[in-house]
């Protein structure tokens, strides 16, 4: 007999919101555990969910999620691919589901793609208040590459190949796009329903898709690279809106301390590597302050201090 997996707990705050609406890509290959107690924070029923499982998952990781994801009419499964690491397969997978996205759904207003092993700081109606507040803005990191990270052009102005599981040892030089400034960043964003349609249809943006195909590690420059050069980069906030947790950094109570404050005076959205290894601390803050509203950030007040940080 099939057993029935218990629904997430809905807040009644979170469905009747009038909100901006978010359709959500995860890409999860392992940790059914975590991904499924990430999915139990973000879900709602009024967005609409779209799910990768990498192709080399495990046949019972793959079995699990599709029959978890199978109770819940607003929750798809992409065409599984191969994601190699460092390849362009990663970008292909984010381009297929936008595309799918903007086909299934026309009421969905953001696109937010994560790992299987997210987790939300906050409650789904607080993240909508904030990108409602906010709307029409992209959210990413980004840098321009030849100033901060000239130590990266290797990866650009090198031809690679995505083998099936690798990529080639075997590159060759060559010219970047003419007119073209490159920028880099990071693999997270929030884009905008009509960026998303921007990056699926518009006939410029497979130049950048011919030749990024064959860089190393485009998941951090493709998207920097075509919305900063285009009309697009007067709406993005060069801000992913995820905290990080690596282990390593925190070497005594004081940095866990000090992590916990940063957190409460930002205004991140998700965290990530969060797992029921974390501090307890981290992982108690985190319960607590959910539903606490994010503190007043001035976006674009912020923006014009960083660039003037970064001009001085």
């Amino acid at each position: 007999m099939q057993t029935t997996l218990p629904l997430p707990q809905l807040q009644i705050s979170e469905l009747n919101v009038s909100h901006i609406r978010i359709a959500y890509f995860i890409m999860v290959h392992h940790k059914v555990e975590v991904f499924k107690a990430m999915f139990e924070k973000i879900y709602t029923r009024d967005q609409v969910y779209l799910i990768h499982i990498d192709r080399k998952a495990k046949a019972e990781t793959t079995e699990e999620i599709q029959l978890h994801s199978a109770q819940f009419p607003n929750v798809y499964i992409l065409d599984s691919m191969n994601v190699v690491s460092g390849g362009f397969s990663m970008i292909q997978a984010e381009l297929n589901a936008m595309e799918f996205l903007l086909n299934v759904n026309k009421e969905w207003d953001y696109f937010i793609n994560l790992s299987g092993e997210d987790y939300p700081l906050k409650s789904q109606n607080i993240i909508r208040k904030f990108l409602t507040a906010n709307k029409g803005r992209n959210y990413f990191f980004y840098y321009d590459q030849k100033f901060y990270r000239p130590d990266t052009l290797q990866r650009i102005q090198n031809h690679f190949t995505e083998l099936a599981y690798m990529i080639s040892s075997l590159v060759y030089k060559r010219e970047f796009m003419k007119g073209v400034i490159p920028f880099i960043g990071g693999k997270w964003f929030i884009f905008t329903r009509e960026t998303c349609a921007f990056l699926t249809n518009n006939k410029r943006v497979m130049d950048f898709e011919d030749y990024y195909l064959h860089t190393f590690l485009p998941a951090e420059s493709f998207f920097q690279t075509v919305l900063m050069n285009t009309s697009f980069h007067d709406i993005i906030v060069n801000d992913d809106k995820r905290a990080v947790f690596e282990k390593s950094l925190f070497q005594n109570k004081q940095d866990t301390l000090n992590y916990i404050e940063d957190l409460k005076s930002g205004n991140k959205l998700f965290i990530r590597k969060i797992n029921n290894k974390t501090d307890e601390s981290i992982l108690r803050y985190i319960e607590e302050s959910f539903l606490y509203p994010l503190p007043e950030i001035d976006e674009v007040e912020r923006e014009l201090r960083r660039d003037d940080r970064y001009n001085n």
